[in-house]
């Protein structure tokens, strides 16, 4: 089951980087996580400071 980002993203890019299969990118109003790419390792979750990232 692949994590999500919730509305509560604010935009702030800290999850990015922190995916080592670069399923994370820039939507249009918010972070989304391509569910095709994640293995749901988790490593993005500790890096969002509003903990919009759960899994889905």
């Amino acid at each position: 089951m692949a994590y999500v980002i919730s509305s509560e993203c604010i935009s702030c890019g800290a999850c990015e980087p922190t995916c080592p299969v670069e399923a994370i990118s820039q939507g249009d109003d918010l972070f989304v996580i391509d569910a095709n790419t994640c293995t749901d390792c988790g490593a993005c979750v500790d890096s969002c400071p509003v903990d919009a990232i759960s899994a889905s």
